[in-house]
């Protein structure tokens, strides 16, 4: 028997049985978070587009309603997608530095095989991204990981608060002399977001994420760097 799925209180993290009472005839109120008092989700009763102005604003009841009290399963693909916007980027980058005329099958091939290698470059630093998190939360004992469930699931948050990523073909797209910061701007954007993932998901210190965080940029950028030593990269 399947068992009952547990909400979250966004104001105070608290696990709630249910989010709202049907009273059916359309009469439906919002259930009220025995700890704080406060509604249990308010966003419920949400548009769409102001969930999501609020996440882009990184507030942490916004997160808690998306990772707890909604279903979403686009964390694979999403990620995939966002693989392939980074690999298009850095394919993009590569073809504007070795331009060349010739229409010839094996030039298109060669640069077909370029965007395969962009993509693999790519989901390799951000495995070890992952695991510079994983590896810093692990070693300071966070009692919230203590299951594969557990695991799973800060992994589906971290994937899923990476959508800023999205933003690299518009900025890609309309270039403009500040493409460049554009892309640092987005690369913040991501990070603060993947932080505020951990944060909700595990109920911990602002801290500890941010050193979680520095800990998987350290190790990402450790890999880049081997990559470029040895030749692969852009």
């Amino acid at each position: 028997m399947e068992e009952p799925r547990v909400y979250r209180c966004i104001e105070c993290n608290q696990k709630a049985a249910e989010l709202y009472k049907d009273y059916q005839r359309g009469v439906v109120r919002i259930s009220i978070c025995k700890s704080c008092q406060k509604p249990v989700d308010k966003y419920i009763e949400y548009d769409p587009v102001i969930i999501l102005i609020n996440a882009i604003l990184c507030k942490a009841q916004a997160y808690r309603h998306i990772l707890f009290n909604t279903e979403i399963s686009i964390h694979g693909k999403l990620c995939i997608f966002c693989l392939l916007c980074e690999a298009y980027l850095r394919w993009l980058q590569l073809q504007g530095s070795s331009q060349s005329p010739d229409p010839d099958d094996l030039i298109r091939y060669a640069k077909e095989w370029d965007f395969y290698r962009m993509f693999a470059i790519a989901s390799v630093e951000q495995a070890a991204f992952l695991t510079g998190i994983f590896s810093t939360l692990w070693l300071a004992k966070s009692v919230a990981l203590r299951t594969k469930e557990d695991l799973t699931f800060l992994l589906k948050a971290l994937l899923l608060s990476s959508y800023g990523k999205l933003l690299l073909i518009p900025a890609v797209i309309w270039e403009h002399d500040y493409t460049h910061l554009s892309l640092k701007l987005i690369k913040v954007f991501v990070l603060t977001s993947n932080s505020q993932a951990i944060r909700v998901t595990l109920n911990t210190s602002r801290k500890l994420c941010m050193v979680a965080i520095l800990n998987g940029l350290i190790l990402e950028n450790g890999f880049s760097y081997l990559i470029q030593r040895i030749g692969w990269n852009v």
